[in-house]
Order: C-alpha cells, then sequence, then structure tokens
C-alpha cells in the first residue's frame, strides 16, 4: 500500500472512530489530508472503493494483532484471535460491522477462517469437521464482537472475564470435538 493511500485510509478511519461511518464522505476525507475531494480518486477511487479500502486497513490491523503464532499452540493463537477481533472491534466500533457489510469483507474473514482452520488441523480434528467447526467459532467471535459495537443487548454488557470464559468454552468445545471425531 503506498504512502499517499495509507494517509487517505488512516484518516478515513479516524473520521469514522471520531464522528461515526455517516459522517465519512469524500469531502471530509479529502478535508482532513489537505486536497479536494477530486484528487482522492487515484488514490482510493469513489466511496465504496474507499469503505473496502478501510475493510483492507481493519485486516491488516487485525493481522498485525493476532501476528504469526508459529510457536505458540493452538489453545494459545484460538484466544490471540479472539481477543483480536474483540479488541478490533472495541477500537473501531463505527468501522468494525463493514466486515459483515462490504463484499470486500470476503478476504478478511477467508483471512480469519484460514487461521481458524491452520488452528482447528493443529488441534487434530478430522478434516471433515473444520470446516464446521471454522465456520462456528467465526460467526462466533464475529457476532459477538458486533453485538458489543452496535448495544445488542444480549453481548452488550459482556464483561472481560465473562469474554475470557466464553473464550475457555471454545478451547473445550474443540477439545470435545477432538476426542469425539
Amino acid at each position: 500500500m503506498d504512502d499517499k493511500r495509507r494517509l487517505i485510509l488512516d484518516q478515513a478511519l479516524a473520521l469514522v472512530d471520531e464522528r461515526g461511518l455517516a459522517a465519512m464522505s469524500m469531502r471530509a476525507v479529502a478535508e482532513r489530508v489537505g486536497l479536494t475531494s477530486m484528487a482522492l480518486y487515484p488514490y482510493v477511487g469513489g466511496k465504496d472503493a474507499l469503505l473496502d479500502g478501510l475493510v483492507d486497513l481493519l485486516t491488516l490491523e487485525l493481522g498485525d494483532d493476532v501476528g504469526d503464532g508459529r510457536t505458540e499452540d493452538w489453545r494459545h493463537r484460538l484466544r490471540a484471535i479472539g481477543r483480536a477481533v474483540r479488541g478490533l472491534s472495541a477500537r473501531h466500533p463505527g468501522a468494525f460491522p463493514l466486515l459483515l457489510t462490504r463484499p470486500a469483507a470476503g478476504a478478511s474473514t477467508s483471512w480469519l477462517t484460514a487461521a481458524l482452520r491452520g488452528i482447528l488441523h493443529d488441534a487434530r480434528l478430522g478434516d471433515e469437521h473444520v470446516p464446521r467447526m471454522a465456520r462456528m467459532i467465526l460467526a462466533f467471535l464475529l457476532g459477538h464482537a458486533t453485538g458489543e459495537v452496535t448495544g445488542v443487548t444480549a453481548v452488550a454488557s459482556t464483561s472481560d472475564a465473562e469474554f475470557e470464559s466464553d473464550l475457555e468454552d471454545l478451547v473445550r468445545l474443540v477439545e470435545v470435538a477432538v476426542r469425539v471425531a
């Protein structure tokens, strides 16, 4: 990602963090970076492409938060992904729902799905069970984080301790699945 595009996306994300997704326009982003709206187009395209760029930026940040985890136990990596998803949603509550609503979000959920599949393979879950279990875990993580940032009553009041308990339940779910598979 070139420096100018990154600056524009960073400022668009900051704008969404400060004032919400509805406040983000090409004009508002252009003002933040000292350009005209038209000058943004070579770097980020139109508003739809800008929103997709925010998805890319969120995915990069999520990847940085998780790290490669190659030397860590699968349980540790599963917890790390859960904490990273929740942390990303807390840092960027206005932008986080884009991971569920934008067509470009397929890449980010594919990245998460691939990471989860790797964890499940390392846990020695049978190949035939990995896709289903990865979907279940992904649905929980994205759904829980989205519920927290949007104020859905069932999860809006989840404490850190409750979330950590939920992560332990996910670990136990995988352990049980491995034993019975």
